[in-house]
């Protein structure tokens, strides 16, 4: 199974993957939804991948990282002018007659798509794999505001959903989201998954306690 969509494709975690790791995961203003309270070293982050790497798969750990690729935005551009260039237009055909698909493709023939240099837009995790009861937790980050907002989130957890029920055969995914983080929320709502709890004051932040969302997805 192809893990791939439109636009995005998830991977494994690889060594090169460890300087991205460490600024992200040392990135206080995630601290907040990722739960974490003090900095992780470089050699955390180098022992974590290792880990990976090591064969210490998702049955024995719990926990599955997979990095978020698309391929590089000038790169994107480029794909689609390409695809206008070559898109036949009514003064290509002939004599004023109506071609027909296949004569257009002989003519003009496949857009060819050139490999394109992807770039690690973010991860996704799925954690506290439970394989008596078929589920597991699911999160997300796409990192920095350029990348944000085009889809790639969404597309993400359609992937993982595919691959969780196909490959993992989970029954659901759930996740917590902060009752005031409203973009998570829709986000997940709009991948099929429903609110199903809220846990009161759970979440302390510098304006006081606030509740926490619970949204569960059953893949069956």
């Amino acid at each position: 199974m192809r893990l791939a969509g439109r636009t995005v494709s998830l991977r494994a975690v690889e060594p090169r993957d460890v300087d991205l790791l460490y600024v992200w995961e040392n990135d206080v203003d995630l601290w907040a939804v990722s739960g974490t309270t003090e900095p992780f070293s470089r050699e955390q982050m180098v022992r974590f991948v290792e880990r990976q790497l090591g064969g210490a798969d998702l049955l024995h750990t719990g926990q599955l990282r997979l990095m978020i690729e698309v391929p590089k935005l000038e790169d994107q551009v480029q794909v689609q002018e390409q695809k206008q260039e070559q898109e036949p237009k009514l003064e290509d055909q002939k004599q004023g007659q109506k071609q027909t698909p296949k004569q257009m493709s002989q003519e003009f023939g496949p857009v060819e798509i050139p490999v394109q240099a992807a770039e690690a837009v973010g991860a996704v995790d799925l954690f506290e794999y439970d394989p008596i009861h078929r589920r597991a937790g699911i999160g997300i980050v796409i990192y920095g505001a350029k990348h944000r907002r085009r889809g790639y989130a969404l597309e993400t957890l359609e992937i993982l959903c595919r691959y969780a029920r196909e490959q993992l055969y989970l029954h659901q995914l759930w996740c917590t989201v902060g009752a005031d983080n409203t973009p998570s929320r829709e986000l997940f709502r709009r991948a099929g998954f429903v609110e199903s709890g809220v846990k009161r004051d759970w979440l302390r932040t510098s304006e006081g306690f606030r509740d926490e969302v619970i949204l569960q997805k059953i893949l069956e």
